[in-house]
């Protein structure tokens, strides 16, 4: 009796524990209690799934805890928690409905739950089924984000209850579009999946695309009649599509036909029947050509001693035996029809979007030709100067940029000083040139073309003896950053639409200079008639200076310019100087709107040639010249050629 007392005594306490400890969450984890202790990828499945169709609003926070490797059991009762060690290396126990201490244990008396990579994988799918309607939109986010990378039909359900209660625009688009996608891939209604390809035909997006991929991915098959599945197409043998030689091979696989027998396999047949230096009569040493050891397999072929040679007469009679189709591994022809239909609209706008992004690609382009070729429209188009060093004038603006940005650490600042700053340093720069050297050497193009040569190369090693050699950062502004998207397809980045603005505002500018100012005037009339203009009261040399420096100056803000997207090195004045020089020549030499047409050109040609040719930029470069040199031919004044006395100068 006493022995009776004293077990209740010690009973009645622990069986009191027990069932403190047991909850709704915690009966759910102990009838999953062997797979969570086993914690493999290949059986965890329906451990998780029991989780997750318990219903319980606190699971959401068991698998978070689980995969975050912060459950613990104990080992006495195999009871899960969450625990946090103390100062003194116990650990408190908290249960995962309230999160209420349920007491201490040591932590020899605990398990840590640590699931693998596979395990947690697991867990982060099932997390996204609670995560989809968290009060956090950046879980709500992330939820969809790992619906994409690992789209599952089991996802399908959640997400769609979703919709319903989202209240972000953003993500409430994004859900939608993510459930039209994935009721075309796993809805098991033929009416739905027909529903959502119609709706989203002629999308963009590549992840329609892809969806629409497995739909239409086919399997080649063969059979003596047409099979009861959805055909794609039938394929004959000998055709571009599937060669004899391809339709034979798909034969053998199948085990229909007999293999080939290959040279190896002949050669190894007849070293197995060698006897006394001879292969079934045949002596060995004469066995050198192929034609003597086919005859030879054939003898042994004779004796059944090897297995008959495929002729093409079989290979002929097997493959008429057979057809070869390509099925569509979606059952439903009206879901592949729907989804062909919605797959050519799509590639057509594709196509479209694609001609137009390389149009802006090659707007873009042309913007830069352009503002590199400006100044040397001035120098050389309306002075007819051949300034070597032009390329220089852009490379020194964008140095000029650089420099203002150490010490003005603000990026829009830095740019707005940089600008002015770069016109009045290659100002200066173009008319020390001009008084200095090409003062001197007016109408002897020889002469100025290498006297500029050689000041080209002076400024370029005077850059690196400053600078260095290596490239030099020119930051944008944080304004600049990133593209406009149009769509998937097209986009272009807000630094060249920048630049575009700024070649219009600097063809505004000149044309204003040109056309509405007394310098204009004089540089237009010096053009025409110098000897005629000075008896006018103009001073040519004046006039000559300031127009060089103007050209100039307009080259160091180009350079600013392209130093904000392209390297900022002593040779980047290189890579657009024989552009500018073309730029201008194919234009028409002496007009600003022939160097706008000369920069479209170019800018296109070269364009679209890297679009057929992406591999080879190289190619682009080499086709333009010579593209060019033909059109010269034919047109020696450009496209717009300069028209009145000036044109016969």
């Amino acid at each position: 009796m006493k022995t009776l007392l004293l077990a209740l005594c010690f009973a009645l306490p622990f069986g009191h524990f027990a069932i403190a400890q047991t909850t709704p969450v915690q009966d759910v984890l102990q009838s999953q209690r062997a797979l969570i202790e086993k914690s493999s990828r290949r059986t965890i499945g329906p451990a998780i799934d029991a989780l997750v169709a318990s219903g319980l609003p606190q699971m959401q926070t068991v698998l978070e805890i689980w995969q975050a490797k912060e459950m613990w059991q104990r080992k006495a009762d195999g009871l899960f928690f969450v625990a946090t060690k103390n100062a003194d290396g116990t650990y408190t126990l908290r249960n995962f409905e309230s999160g209420a201490d349920v007491g201490t244990a040591a932590s020899t008396d605990l398990r840590q739950l640590k699931p693998n990579s596979g395990v947690r994988a697991m867990i982060a799918t099932a997390l996204v089924q609670f995560q989809l309607s968290d009060p956090d939109p950046a879980k709500r986010a992330d939820a969809l984000n790992s619906i994409s990378r690992d789209p599952q039909a089991a996802l399908m359900a959640p997400l769609r209850a979703s919709v319903q209660g989202e209240t972000d625009p953003n993500i409430l688009s994004r859900k939608i579009r993510l459930e039209r996608l994935m009721t075309m891939a796993y809805d098991t209604s033929v009416p739905n999946r027909v529903a959502a390809i119609i709706e989203m035909s002629g999308d963009l997006g590549v992840d329609f695309r892809a969806t629409l991929n497995p739909i239409l991915s086919t399997t080649r098959v063969l059979a003596q009649t047409q099979p009861d599945a959805n055909i794609a197409q039938e394929v004959i043998a000998g055709s571009d599509a599937l060669t004899r030689k391809a339709a034979y091979a798909l034969l053998v696989a199948a085990g229909d036909a007999p293999a080939e027998i290959t040279a190896d396999a002949r050669d190894a047949a007849l070293q197995a029947n060698i006897e006394g230096g001879r292969i079934a009569g045949f002596p060995v040493a004469q066995l050198s050509t192929e034609a003597a050891r086919d005859r030879a397999y054939d003898a042994l072929v004779s004796g059944d001693l090897a297995r008959p040679r495929v002729t093409q007469a079989d290979i002929d009679a097997s493959l008429a035996n057979f057809r070869f189709f390509d099925v569509y591994t979606e059952p439903s022809q009206t879901v592949t029809t729907a989804a062909e239909d919605a797959l050519a609209a799509s590639e057509t706008r594709v196509a479209i979007s694609q001609a137009a992004d390389l149009g802006l690609d090659a707007l873009s382009l042309a913007s830069i030709y352009f503002l590199a070729a400006i100044g040397l429209a001035i120098t050389f188009g309306v002075m007819g100067v051949i300034n070597m060093a032009h390329g220089e004038f852009i490379m020194m603006g964008a140095y000029t940029g650089y420099v203002v940005q150490l010490f003005v650490p603000n990026h829009t600042a830095s740019i707005l000083i940089a600008v002015p700053l770069a016109f009045a340093v290659t100002f200066a720069a173009g008319v020390a040139l001009e008084r200095l050297v090409v003062r001197w050497l007016y109408h002897r193009p020889l002469e100025t073309l290498l006297a500029t040569f050689g000041v080209s190369i002076a400024l370029q090693q005077l850059a690196k003896n400053i600078f260095g050699t290596q490239a030099r950062p020119l930051t944008s502004p944080a304004w600049l950053d990133g593209a406009w998207t149009i769509n998937d397809v097209v986009s272009i980045s807000y630094i060249r639409i920048a630049i575009f603005i700024l070649a219009l505002l600097f063809l505004a500018l000149f044309l204003f200079i040109m056309k509405r100012t007394r310098l204009g005037l004089e540089t237009r009339a010096v053009t025409q008639n110098p000897k005629m203009a000075a008896s006018m009261g103009i001073n040519p040399d004046r006039v000559n200076m300031l127009t060089f420096g103007l050209g100039s100056g307009i080259a160091g803000i180009a350079g600013v310019a392209i130093g904000l997207f392209a390297k900022v090195t002593s040779e980047m004045g290189s890579d657009y100087i024989v552009q500018s020089f073309m730029t201008v020549v194919v234009g028409g030499v002496g007009n600003i709107w022939g160097t706008l047409a000369g920069a479209a050109m170019i800018g296109g040609f070269q364009k679209g040639v890297e679009f057929l040719n992406p591999s080879n930029t190289l190619a682009a470069q080499t086709y333009m010249i010579i593209f060019i040199i033909i059109f010269i031919q034919f047109r020696p004044r450009g496209i717009i050629a300069l028209k009145g006395r000036a044109a016969g100068d």
